[in-house]
């Protein structure tokens, strides 16, 4: 039998986006376009005599930082090397780079094994959306608004290196709402809200304190709308961000360990109340 592994062509990437919505880790609608343009060599198949079986994503950011996902076998060739010989393949694709992941905590020791150390846990919290119009409040205004430098400015702040590339295809999504809360001409933070296979995630909500990402937050909760789920991804270290879940009765329904293969980025933490993906960090 024969077993390639290769990076996937654009058109691909709906192979492993589709296995993580089986795999429950309800993928956003529209999230390929942005992943992939970030680093299109970065995200691999498995194929044995031609089926793909396998992929990881394996995304070089720079050269100094570089993010895992996706890492998924189909059940039936699970523990038989496939596996491994696909991570061995992303970890190659990283030679200079910080190496993070958001893994499942049962598998924290096997990551452990090839060099990655525990930085804080993420906490998925699922809630619902609200009918309820909130008032317009005058800082809150469209993030397509905002000159695009000052977002990638601001979002050096609170992402572990520049991620231009990214960015500029992630805000832009169908079926999304990009906010920015924006004072006396100072950006103070931003979030997105999107449709997934499964209600609405937000992802990322960034902001100077609890109260901007208050009213972020309730302008994302207004658009998902009433009878529809949200979820927020909050790092575990950040208590003003499960404050805020738990401020509108959201409950957590999973967890990630955050690993680094090096020291944990030098970023402000308690900017995060929201996660960018779990998938690309």
């Amino acid at each position: 039998m024969n077993y390639i592994i290769r990076p996937a062509t654009r058109k691909e990437l709906c192979i492993p986006i589709e296995w993580a919505a089986k795999e429950g880790w309800n993928p956003g609608l529209f999230d390929a376009r942005a992943f992939y343009s970030t680093d299109p060599q970065g995200f691999l198949l498995g194929l044995l005599d031609g089926e793909p079986i396998a992929s990881i994503s394996s995304v070089a950011y720079d050269s100094s930082f570089g993010f895992l996902g996706f890492y998924i076998v189909k059940p039936e060739y699970r523990d038989k090397g496939y596996g491994i010989q696909i991570w061995n393949a992303a970890i190659k694709h990283l030679p200079t780079q910080n190496i993070g992941l958001d893994g499942v905590l049962a598998q924290q020791e096997n990551y452990k094994k090839s060099g990655f150390k525990l930085a804080y846990r993420n906490i998925r919290y699922e809630g619902m959306g609200t009918s309820a119009h909130q008032v317009d409040n005058p800082s809150v205004i469209p993030l397509s608004s905002i000159q695009f430098e000052q977002l990638f400015k601001y979002d050096n702040q609170v992402f572990p290196t520049s991620r231009s590339v990214f960015l500029k295809e992630w805000i832009k999504q169908s079926e999304s709402l990009a906010v920015a809360y924006q004072k006396d001409g100072n950006l103070l933070g931003y979030g997105m809200v999107r449709k997934c296979r499964i209600g609405y995630k937000v992802g990322p909500l960034f902001a100077d304190n609890k109260d901007i990402a208050d009213v972020l937050f309730q302008k994302m909760r207004s658009f998902v709308g009433q009878d529809k789920q949200i979820f927020l991804d909050t790092p575990g270290v950040n208590k003003s961000a499960i404050l805020l879940a738990e401020k509108y009765g959201m409950k957590p329904v999973f967890e990630t360990a955050r690993m680094y293969t090096k020291d944990v980025p030098k970023v402000q933490l308690k900017k995060v109340f929201g996660v960018t993906t779990f998938e690309l960090g």
